[in-house]
């Protein structure tokens, strides 16, 4: 089993086993955050793009994928809230969309 599978199931659990809202949106479909492509699909998307530009895609989609909530997405990623922040803020700065909570 991929790791980010993993990660995904473990948060998944986590979400149902949290019952203070803090960290998830119950509106949010969990299944919807695995990939729906192979890898063999995927990483041909890759090549010729910059390990920063694919961390940006990731980061930005996951975001969107969580309505933009910043402490859902970070924990999906396996990252800091603090370090999404701050790439939020430098994306925000370089002028890319993020999206927005809602």
């Amino acid at each position: 089993m991929p790791q980010s599978f993993a990660r995904d199931n473990r948060f998944a659990q986590e979400c149902t086993d949290t019952r203070s809202g803090d960290c998830c949106d119950s509106s949010i479909d969990i299944d919807a955050l695995v990939p729906a492509s192979e890898p063999s699909e995927v990483v041909p998307m890759l090549v010729g793009a910059t390990v920063e530009e694919v961390e940006r895609e990731l980061m930005l989609q996951t975001l969107a994928r969580c309505e933009g909530n910043r402490t859902h997405a970070a924990r999906v990623l396996g990252v800091s809230v603090r370090t999404m922040r701050n790439k939020i803020k430098q994306y925000s700065a370089d002028g890319i969309d993020v999206p927005a909570s809602g």
